[in-house]
């Protein structure tokens, strides 16, 4: 397996790194969710290819609750960044079901406009645009009830151009593309890293069970199969941030509790391909990874580095945030 390396330390105004995304200069982009500290804004970093690291924008603040949390970031065709505002992550109550799905147009380090397209969200995760359309992951459906009393989750997709969408959170809202169940007892945590392939098949990490789903679509566009396509627990335990290799086709995903990365190859098969015990991340181990991506020929991935539990490698939560590097393999 590999050893990461340490890509870079972050700067105190990230305490929780999270998505990441190249804009069209090059750049790779990081959102700081900062849910180790909320008192610090929400932000979006930009680093050059210098390894320059700054503050692009500040997220507009929710204008009831007063805070932002993004998460998940994706490019549109017109350079607009799509932004997931899961304001209720840290379960505090005032801020259940206030997520949002934002539309930035950053010009000169500032956003000229922010556009709402979907909001009342209770816990949206991931992003990736493709043909017109947001498809974003919903990690819990806590209002929805599953005979089998396990959590469900969903995708949802938007129009790239809708505007103040407001979600039910329920079975009942047209939005909704697809559902999962996390049949796992002791980690009910749905719907998380979401990706596409080169024939516009739909990846998306069931977190909890560890499992790689594939939707493929009809004519129409409405779903055509649901199905879990990969799954190894001895290689993969949860699926976080998912990036794909346009050059391979190989995936890349975030195994968040175990600090892992693990490969999956386009015919399916699971491997890791890097894992930490845990660690402050100073020397670039894997501290609680969230999201790879691929940049510059290398695979960045961002810590997260908050989360504790029995399921979990990570213990604590430590200052400076890290990005760590990893090499991609054939």
């Amino acid at each position: 397996m590999q050893t990461p390396k340490l890509f870079a330390l972050l700067p105190e105004y990230c305490n929780t790194p999270d998505g990441m995304a190249v804009d069209s200069e090059g750049n790779l982009i990081l959102s700081a969710a900062n849910y180790a500290d909320p008192s610090v804004p929400g932000s979006i970093l930009k680093i050059d290819r210098n390894r320059n690291i700054t503050k692009w924008v500040d997220v507009p603040l929710h204008p009831e609750t007063g805070h932002a949390h993004p998460m998940g970031i994706a490019f549109g065709p017109d350079g607009d960044l799509y932004v997931v505002d899961n304001q209720g992550w840290s379960g505090a109550a005032e801020l259940l079901f206030k997520g949002r799905i934002l539309r930035l147009r950053i010009r000169d380090n500032a956003v000229e406009t922010c556009t709402v397209v979907a909001k009342d969200m209770e816990h949206p995760n991931g992003v990736r645009v493709r043909d017109g359309f947001v498809y974003v992951t919903q990690s819990m459906l806590s209002k929805v009830t599953d005979p089998s009393g396990k959590l469900v989750s969903c995708v949802y997709r938007f129009r790239t151009d809708d505007v103040g969408v407001a979600v039910t959170n329920t079975l009942a809202d047209e939005n909704i593309l697809t559902t999962f169940l996390t049949l796992n007892p002791d980690c009910q945590y749905g719907a998380d890293g979401i990706e596409f392939d080169a024939e516009g098949n739909l990846y998306v990490g069931n977190f909890g069970d560890g499992a790689f789903h594939r939707i493929s679509f009809k004519e129409d566009g409405s779903v055509k199969e649901n199905l879990v396509w990969a799954k190894d627990p001895a290689q993969l335990q949860t699926t976080d941030g998912i990036i794909r290799d346009p050059a391979t086709g190989n995936f890349y995903v975030a195994d968040f509790s175990a600090n892992a990365i693990a490969r999956v190859t386009k015919d399916g098969k699971v491997s890791r391909i890097a894992q930490s015990p845990d660690s402050d991340g100073l020397k670039g181990e894997l501290d609680q990874p969230g999201e790879p991506c691929i940049w510059e020929g290398k695979i960045i991935v961002s810590c997260f580095d908050l989360v504790t539990g029995p399921d979990k490698v990570n213990t604590a939560h430590e200052m400076p945030a890290t990005l760590s590097e990893l090499e991609l393999e054939p």
